[in-house]
């Protein structure tokens, strides 16, 4: 039986989504489309609390499969281009958070894939970069997200030489949010996870959603999304649960 191209596993609320074309994972539209349908349907399922994206193999991802753009024209390599981002945008407007679990080298459309992520974590052996320049094209759509993550100076770097850094550079410039050895990064990852499942499911998405909000906002439009997500969470009991757990010293109960 062949193995899809996508792995999607529930695990109590969180869903663990793998990107399966080892060794590298290289992205093809086959990937894209399948990228693009599974976290539309994780968005739709409201039982899906958080997700984490990783690759199978020795890679998070190579990139872009580089045989794919070779021979593009300039409608083609305007399709692929938008295609990607659409199915990028869909994990980073999901409504749950995203951790990406970077198991090795995260290149190119992958790096870009990242950062549309909410957290990040990484084994040490990961290798991150944006190489497009090096094939003669210029980091796009996500790669947007880079200067606010890094600053503007270390993105320039980063974009005009199109070298790699290590995950510990990663986490030293906030690029990333734990570093671990390969042994331990899905414990790791786990971990970070269970942090958050542990928090008011409405809580944790309104707050992602803020996120998102602040993003592409001014100052004044994002303190008001605040002050009406802030007062929404109180049509759910999960702020009388929590409050109360927290002066009763106990772990609280959420509905799931």
């Amino acid at each position: 039986m062949t193995e899809p191209i996508l792995r999607v596993e529930n695990r109590d609320g969180a869903a663990w989504v793998t990107l399966n074309r080892p060794p590298l994972n290289l992205i093809v539209l086959e990937l894209i489309q399948a990228l693009r349908d599974a976290f539309h349907g994780l968005a739709r399922n409201p039982g899906v609390r958080l997700a984490v994206l990783t690759g199978s193999g020795r890679a998070f991802t190579g990139g872009m499969d580089v045989r794919v753009m070779k021979d593009l024209d300039v409608a083609g390599a305007k399709v692929l281009i938008t295609a990607l981002h659409e199915a990028i945008r869909t994990v980073h407007e999901a409504p749950f958070p995203v951790i990406a679990m970077l198991n090795g080298y995260c290149l190119g459309a992958g790096f870009e894939l990242v950062m549309a992520c909410d957290l990040r974590t990484a084994s040490t052996e990961a290798r991150l970069g944006l190489p497009e320049i090096k094939v003669g094209v210029p980091s796009v759509i996500e790669a947007a997200l880079l200067p606010a993550l890094v600053g503007p100076g270390r993105a320039a770097e980063f974009l005009l030489t199109g070298e790699m850094i290590t995950a510990d550079q990663a986490l030293e410039w906030g690029l990333v949010n734990r570093v671990a050895p390969p042994d331990r990064l899905e414990a790791a990852t786990r971990e970070l996870a269970e942090r958050i499942l542990a928090c008011a499911p409405t809580a944790v998405r309104a707050q992602k959603e803020l996120i998102n909000r602040w993003r592409q906002t001014d100052l004044r439009t994002a303190i008001a999304y605040g002050i009406n997500a802030f007062a929404t969470c109180f049509a759910t009991d999960e702020p009388r649960e929590a409050m109360t757990a927290f002066l009763e010293k106990r772990p609280p109960k959420f509905r799931r």
